[in-house]
């Protein structure tokens, strides 16, 4: 589709363009009228003027086309032509008595006057040739419409060409400011949508921020985006309320699990329920992420991970797999946040590495001025699989444990915080998963870290 602004451009141009061609056809066809003695003075003068020649002592009047064509037109017609003591004249028996005498010696230029008996008038005009100025009395001319708009277009050409430039000009700048005009509306409609959080389009865009024209554009983005903040809204009330009223029965289930006399059955379906109950337990923390705003404090993210390590350390143990802790720089290292949310973000990193990490046999866990990695020597992901690992209901393993929420909540954690979680992976080098917080405030003082820990 074209551009609008182009558009606008190109139609204003052609239609300006139009007019001025029109409004220069009226003036050419109205102002030769308004003063036709004058005008016609001026074209009689240039075809004399182009049919004279003067040679030594001797004056011609050539008989042009043009003059002939004027003589045809014309047939009271005369004229007189002098150039210094040199005359020539046509119809001298038609010619009345004229207030000057011959040869005529005045000043350059043309005009209309009276004959003596004031019955008529004739024209005179006077050019410079060389040293020699050219006089022509001409009377009783009839000259063409065509021949008095050609030329006065010979005559005004330059005139013509400055006005159309002129014209020109302004008509592209008017363009141009007004194609900017148009296209700023839509720039800024364009960036008031962009600037609404998908996950909660609640935002409207003001009408009084838009064009007239643009209105009903923004009226229906409006009720579109107040259509899908209700539907998401009624989507998280829905998984929310489903996932609290699963608990109630996963736990009777439980119960009623411990009576089955089978002992491989029984542990099967403790393996089953307690999958579910994962799963229930993380659709009930995306719902509370995502229906509710969160109050922040500074948290010393060194503490937290120093917790979340000792926490994880018997599974490690069992994996044969070593934790430690690194840090980038000298501390404190703050954030501000939700302790209890950034300690269920930490847990899922580090337990997921325990489990998913294949082959991992150290874990490291890197404080930095910014947040917190988590990296893995293990296999790695395969290339491209980060993307969709941090999507609901996407597991990396294959054998099915696990919900695959895990990494989904710590994303909507992050993002809750402003800030953001970063997988990146290497086949064969591990992988590295960072909690990115936004800058901290003024820093206090932190505990001393034992940048090792077991």
């Amino acid at each position: 589709m074209r551009s609008i602004a182009r558009t606008f451009e190109l139609s204003l141009g052609i239609a300006a363009t139009t007019i001025f061609l029109i409004m220069l056809g009226l003036f050419i066809w109205r102002y030769p009228m308004e003063e036709r003695e004058f005008r016609a003075c001026r074209a009689v003068a240039a075809v004399l003027d182009r049919a004279t020649d003067i040679e030594g002592q001797k004056l011609t009047v050539r008989p042009t086309r043009a003059l002939e064509e004027l003589k045809a037109d014309s047939p009271n017609l005369w004229y007189v032509v002098s150039a210094g003591e040199l005359v020539s004249e046509y119809g001298s028996e038609r010619r009345p008595a004229l207030p000057f005498a011959f040869p005529y010696h005045g000043p350059v230029g043309s005009s209309v006057f009276s004959t003596l008996d004031q019955k008529s008038t004739f024209c005179l005009a006077v050019v410079q040739r060389g040293s020699l100025q050219l006089a022509m009395m001409v009377g009783e001319p009839q000259v063409r419409f065509g021949r008095l708009a050609r030329n006065f277009l010979i005559r005004s050409v330059f005139s013509i060409m400055l006005l159309a430039l002129a014209f020109a000009a302004t008509v592209a700048v008017g363009a141009a400011l007004a194609a900017r005009f148009v296209s700023r509306g839509i720039e800024r409609v364009a960036l008031r949508a962009l600037a609404i959080d998908p996950a909660a389009p609640q935002g409207l865009i003001s009408l009084s921020e838009v064009p007239r024209e643009l209105k009903p554009l923004v009226e229906a983005l409006n009720r579109a985006f107040g259509e899908i903040d209700a539907y998401i809204r009624m989507q998280r009330r829905f998984l929310g309320n489903a996932a609290h009223q699963l608990r109630t029965p996963l736990t009777l289930l439980r119960a009623k699990i411990e009576d089955v006399p089978e002992p491989a059955l029984r542990t099967e379906l403790v393996r089953d329920v307690r999958r579910l109950t994962s799963l229930v337990a993380a659709m009930l923390d995306l719902a509370r992420l995502q229906n509710h705003a969160i109050e922040t404090r500074p948290i010393d993210l060194a503490q937290v991970t120093l917790d979340v390590l000792a926490d994880f350390s018997p599974s490690a143990l069992d994996a044969g797999i070593e934790l430690a802790l690194e840090q980038d720089g000298k501390g404190p290292f703050l954030v501000q946040g939700v302790d209890a949310a950034i300690r269920s973000a930490l847990a899922n990193l580090v337990g997921n590495a325990i489990i998913h990490a294949h082959g991992a046999r150290r874990i490291v866990a890197t404080l930095g001025r910014d947040g917190i990695s988590i990296h893995d020597d293990g296999a790695g992901l395969p290339d491209g699989a980060e993307h969709g690992l941090i999507e609901p209901f996407q597991t990396g393993n294959a054998a099915g444990d696990g919900a695959g929420l895990g990494l989904s909540i710590v994303r909507e954690i992050m993002a809750a915080h402003g800030g953001e979680l970063i997988v990146s992976s290497t086949p064969g080098c591990g992988t590295t998963m960072s909690l990115r917080f936004p800058a901290a405030p003024a820093p206090v003082k932190s505990p001393q870290l034992d940048l090792q820990e077991r």
